[in-house]
Formats: structure tokens, C-alpha cells, sequence
């Protein structure tokens, strides 16, 4: 039974709470207005520690910094990135017509003509003055694991008045980074090398600061070039791809079959800008130069014409060509070198790897086998095949040792078997013996000034040649350099002997004893006098001077067998050095005479020089028919040289001439 009150339907109360929108904000509702997310940010940065907050501004200071440091330092880089491009469509930087690959250490030659200023520039390139080398530019070889760097000119005809502008350095040096630049790193000791020479590094357009105004071509080196084109004119018209030029006879004569003069003249046209020519040899040179054909060759004139021709070529051109053809011929000479006493024999079959002496004597000349050195050390260091170098040195430490010289000087003659001296008590610095004191300086100078036994060797035969073969000439007083037989003295001096002035002022420029460059001083004179005082103005290759007054008689006097002229560079060599070291004019004004006469008397109107058979008689020297390699390889190259004012024209801090004027890298800077 339920109860009424338990019977009644359940009760239900409500609550109804209206908010106005303001209200509801303000109470902590949301909405996606501005206004209250700035609320919110705010409110929740007070909540925030006072170090908290400090650490935010910071970072936000920090970051503001940075921002504006690296805006500014990204403004500049664009900025100049924008102008170089703008810079680079106006000037473009010339291709070259030979592929290279290996950068050239001097600038392509220009084209010569009539106008100097067609000519490369001439580089001044003064040691320890950062600047950069104008044509032609010259090795830098610095200390072992040190960048290397060799400043390059821009090709261009212009005379620069004044220090270009920073940003038209870099321009400049930007058109010419591709193919212009080189650097050889040698090694730092005269040891042969155990691996390949290094790649080149390009040139940092840093290296522009202190360019100087480059030395124009003058009227005399002008001359120069049209001998030299004249004499390549009959070589290709008559004589093209052979040994050497028969002028008269519009024929050739072969040695070799080598292309010998081709070969002699190829750095000669380089320096002096002979583009055309030189890109016409290039092309005989790699189509048809070939080492691979029986034939013998003697091995003091192949190496020091081809093999050193060769190097020199790659050093100033750059182009592998010219190494890797000096690599074959070096290896085909090797054979020389397989003798009982290390002293190589005089020819080699360059095809069948085959050698010997003479067929009259096992005796090759000393001046042979001790001036073969600077082209093989070269090639050890240019290939990193140290067999070259490690033959040529056994040489040169084996006739240290020997017996048989006086005071330092040398007999003409040694055995291929004993390795002993031969024909003793004759001594000369003429034929069969010249160059062997020529070399003991050069390779000193070669290796860095280091080989001390080399120094000694030429110091002791300097000192031989004052005692026992210098004297005076009457009536001028004339000093010379006469021959020793036996106790004998005779006053006979080889032409050859000419090349003595220029190496003692090379050694006492390189720090020898002064007295070396004033007796260079009197012997250019009496070298010089052996043209002045001849009919034609031309040296016979012989003269005798007379020790004793006779009237009527002059210093010289010349034998019938001895009044030929082959047109030989050592005078002019010499006065190279010595224009090169004092900076007299004379020596220009002597070496002008004597180009004079050459082309008065041994010029061939169709093209080409002659040596001549008697330099006594103006109005008949009798011509002989022939132009030896070394006119084109050494006297013109010489004669251009001399008339330089440039000293960084193949600056002589840097290279060292061999015995047939091919410049060879120094390896370590005085």
C-alpha cells in the first residue's frame, strides 16, 4: 500500500544565467580578436622571470647584429661580382691557337712587324719585388712546401704610363689566368728527384699590385728580328724540316735529319714574338719530328741542340709537346752512357739503342761529356726519373777525382774504358775543352748555389788559366788566353774562348771574387778587338797575337788556315753578360758593328747567312755555303738580348743559359 505524499511526480529546479559578449571576455572566455591575443602575449611575459626575459632580449639583440654585419659584407662581393661580369663581356680574353697543357712560364709571342709596340712586353722581374712579370716572365721557384705563385702580364700593345687601378689588375690577370701562368716546384736539392714535377697553380689576381711600365722593342732588336726573319726565310723556303742551310746553293745539308736549325731556332722565335714562325715549327715539330730512325748522333750536339732546345721550348711556351718529345730523345742518348768507366761514348744509334766511340779512338773529348749535364739534370727534374741526373753526376764526380790536371785545368782527351785522361800536358780553353769550365759554374748556379765540389773545380782552373795562360799582346796590351803544350806556351786563342768573359761576370755576379768581372773586362775588349782590327770587322776563328812590338804589325795576326768565319755567338754572348752586369754602352754599340757586318758580308739576297772562308778580304770573303743552327739558335738570340734594356728579359736570377743559349730554370733562387 504506498502513501500519497510517495505517490506525487518528481520535482525538477533551473538555473538561467544570461552574459552579455563583454562580460564573457572578461570573465575569460576567448575569441581570435587582436586585442586579446596581445592581452594573452602580455600576460604571459609577465608571468616570466626577470632572468628569463633578459636572456630573450638578448638573444634578439644578438640576432640583429648578425644580421646587419653579414648584409654588409655580402653588399661588396655582389656588387664587385656584378661588375667583373660586366667587365668580362667588354674584354675578352684572347684564345690561344695552340692548346697547352701546361701553362706557359713566358706569354705567347706576339706577332712582330714594323711597329714596337706589336712586340710583347718585356717583363722586369726584379728578385724579391712582388710585382707582376710582363713578357717575358721568368721562373719562380721558391723553399720546399711553400706556395708558388708566377705573376703573368696581360698580352696587349699598349705602353702602360702608370700603376693600373686595382680593379683593372684584376681584370687583367683574370683574361690571362687560363693559359699564361706557371709555376715549376723543384726540388730543393741538386739530389735527382723521385717523383713527377708538380701541376701548375694559377696566379692570384693579388699578385698585380706593382706592375711596371713594360720595355718596348727598339730600333736595334728590330734589326734583329728582320736578320732572323731573313735567315728563316731561306731555311723554310730551301732547307724546311732539314739540319742546316745551304744558302747559296737553295739546298740543305743533314747531320742528324733531325731538323737541327728548326729545333736551335724554336726558343729564339719565341722570345723574340715570332708567333707565326713559331706556331709553323710547332706543327713540323709534332708531326714530324720522329727520334725513332737509325741514324747516329753525336751526343754532346744532340743534347745540347735537341734535348736542350727542347726543355727550353717547354719552360717558356708551356706546351707538353716539347717535353715529351725531350723525354724520348733523352731516353735514346742513354745508351752513351754504358761504358766500363761511366764516361759515355761520343755516338749514338738513337734508332737500335746502340753506342761507341769513334771509329779512329775510344776517346771522347772532355768538353763533350762534362757539358752535357745541365740539359740531363733538367730532364731528371722535369720527369722525376732520377737515371738521367745519376749519369751525368757519376761523370762530373769521377773527373774530379782524376789526376792529370795543372793547377785546374783540364787535357782534352779521356778514355771511355780507363775513364783516365789521355794526350796530357795539353791544355786549352778552346775546342775539345771549353765548356767543361762553362758547365762547373752553371750547374752550381743550377742546383742553388750548393755543390761546393763544382765551385772548387772552377775557382782552381780560374786560377790556372791566370797562371799558366794568360798574357799580353803587343803593341795594345791586349790581355788573352793562349794554349799550354808541354811546357810550351803558344799565343793562339780559338774564337770559342770568347765565351770566358761572359761566364766570369756570370760567377761574379753570383758572388765569385771581383777580380773575375775586370779580367772579363779585358778579355771582352781583346775578343772585340778580334773584329775591329780584320778587314771585314769579322773574328777568323783562330788568331795569334804577337807578344812582341813589330812595326807595322797589330795585335792580331791571322794564319791562312784560320781566316774562316762561321758565324759564331761567343763574342756576342759574352757581351750580353756584360752589358747585362755593368750596363756600358759600349758593349751594345760593339755587338751593333758586328751585326752590321754580317749583314754586309755573309747575308744571302734570296734569304739566309753564309759563313764565310775569309774574313781578310772585303771584296771576296768567299762564302761558304752554309748557316749553322746556332746563327738562329744563339748569335741572333744573343744580339736581340744585348740590345735589351730589359734585364727581366730572361732574367738571369732565374735561368741559366747552356752551351747552345737554351735558357734552363734555376732550381733554387740566390
Amino acid at each position: 500500500m504506498y502513501s500519497a505524499a510517495a505517490a506525487s511526480p518528481p520535482r525538477r529546479d533551473f538555473i538561467s544565467v544570461t552574459l552579455s559578449p563583454e562580460e564573457a571576455v572578461g570573465v575569460g572566455g576567448y575569441n581570435n580578436s587582436k586585442a586579446w591575443r596581445r592581452r594573452s602575449c602580455w600576460r604571459k611575459w609577465k608571468q616570466l622571470s626577470r632572468l628569463q626575459r633578459s636572456i630573450i632580449l638578448f638573444l634578439f639583440a644578438f640576432l640583429a647584429v648578425c644580421g646587419v654585419v653579414s648584409f654588409t659584407s655580402m653588399g661588396e662581393p655582389w656588387k664587385s661580382l656584378t661588375n667583373k661580369s660586366s667587365d668580362e663581356q667588354r674584354t675578352e680574353p684572347e684564345i690561344p691557337a695552340l692548346k697547352l697543357v701546361n701553362p706557359a712560364v713566358l706569354p705567347a709571342p706576339q706577332k712582330a712587324d714594323a711597329n714596337a709596340g706589336d712586340y710583347p712586353e718585356l717583363s722586369p722581374q726584379q728578385p724579391k719585388m712582388p710585382h707582376i712579370r710582363r713578357s717575358p716572365s721568368n721562373l719562380q721557384i721558391k723553399p720546399p712546401r711553400r706556395d708558388v705563385r708566377l705573376k703573368t702580364r696581360h698580352a696587349t700593345s699598349k705602353i702602360v704610363e702608370e700603376l693600373v687601378q686595382a680593379d683593372k689588375e684584376e681584370k687583367t690577370e683574370k683574361s690571362v689566368i687560363s693559359w699564361r701562368g706557371a709555376v715549376i716546384e723543384p726540388d730543393q736539392s741538386t739530389e735527382p728527384p723521385s717523383s713527377k714535377i708538380k701541376e701548375s697553380e694559377k696566379p692570384s689576381s693579388l699578385e698585380a699590385e706593382g706592375q711596371k711600365e713594360p720595355v718596348p722593342i727598339n730600333e736595334r732588336q728590330m734589326a734583329v728580328i728582320e736578320a732572323f726573319r731573313h735567315a728563316w726565310k731561306g731555311y723554310k723556303d730551301f732547307a724546311w724540316g732539314h739540319d742546316e742551310l745551304k744558302p747559296l746553293s737553295k739546298s740543305y745539308s743533314e747531320w742528324f735529319g733531325l731538323g737541327l736549325t728548326l729545333i736551335d731556332a724554336l726558343d729564339t722565335m719565341w722570345i723574340l714574338g715570332l708567333k707565326e714562325e713559331f706556331e709553323e715549327a710547332r706543327i713540323w715539330v709534332a708531326n714530324d719530328l720522329v727520334f725513332d730512325k737509325n741514324v747516329d748522333v753525336n751526343l754532346f750536339e744532340s743534347t745540347i741542340r735537341i734535348l736542350g732546345g727542347l726543355l727550353s721550348t717547354y719552360h717558356l711556351s708551356g706546351d707538353s709537346l716539347f717535353l715529351e718529345k725531350a723525354k724520348d730523345i733523352g731516353n735514346r742518348l742513354m745508351p752513351a752512357f754504358k761504358t766500363p768507366s761511366k764516361i759515355p761514348y761520343s755516338d749514338v744509334n738513337i734508332g737500335r739503342g746502340t753506342a761507341h766511340p769513334p771509329r779512329w779512338t775510344s776517346d771522347s773529348t772532355v768538353a763533350e761529356v762534362t757539358s752535357i749535364q745541365l740539359e740531363f739534370r733538367e730532364l731528371s727534374r722535369l720527369t722525376g726519373d732520377e737515371k738521367f741526373q745519376k749519369a751525368v753526376d757519376e761523370v762530373m764526380k769521377h773527373v774530379h777525382t782524376l789526376s792529370g790536371k795543372n793547377d785546374g785545368l783540364v787535357p782534352m782527351f779521356i778514355n771511355t774504358n780507363s775513364g783516365q785522361f789521355t794526350h796530357l800536358g795539353v791544355y786549352t780553353l778552346g775546342a775539345r775543352a771549353d765548356s767543361y769550365y762553362e758547365y762547373l759554374l752553371k750547374q752550381w748556379i743550377q742546383g742553388g748555389k750548393k755543390e761546393n765540389e763544382l765551385l772548387e773545380d772552377y775557382m782552381r782552373a780560374i786560377e790556372g788559366v791566370k797562371k799558366h795562360l794568360l798574357q799580353r799582346s803587343q803593341p795594345k796590351k791586349l790581355t788573352f788566353v793562349g794554349e799550354l803544350a808541354h811546357g810550351h806556351f803558344s799565343a793562339k786563342m780559338d774564337h770559342l774562348v770568347c765565351f770566358l768573359p761572359g761566364t766570369l761576370a756570370l760567377g761574379a755576379h753570383n758572388g765569385l771574387t771581383a777580380d773575375h768581372m775586370k779580367l772579363a773586362e779585358a778579355l771582352i775588349e781583346t775578343c772585340y778587338q778580334m773584329y775591329e782590327q780584320v778587314e771585314t770587322g769579322l773574328s777568323p776563328e783562330i788568331v795569334h797575337f804577337n807578344l812582341h812590338a813589330q812595326k807595322g804589325h797589330k795585335d792580331v795576326e791571322i794564319k791562312p788556315a784560320d781566316r774562316h768565319n762561321l758565324l759564331r755567338p761567343e763574342t756576342v754572348e759574352s757581351l750580353f753578360y756584360m752589358y747585362r752586369f755593368t750596363g756600358d754602352k759600349k758593349y751594345q754599340d760593339w755587338g751593333w758593328e758586328i751585326l752590321q757586318n754580317f749583314n754586309k758580308y755573309t747575308r744571302v739576297p734570296t734569304g739566309g747567312y753564309t759563313s764565310i772562308n775569309n774574313v781578310q778580304n772585303p771584296s771576296n770573303p768567299e762564302p761558304r755555303d752554309k748557316m749553322e743552327s746556332f746563327f738562329l739558335g744563339e748569335t741572333l738570340k744573343y744580339m736581340f738580348l744585348l740590345f735589351s734594356d730589359d734585364v727581366d728579359l730572361i732574367n738571369l736570377d732565374k735561368f741559366v743559359f747552356n752551351t747552345e743559349a737554351h735558357p734552363l730554370p734555376i732550381w733554387v733562387p740566390a
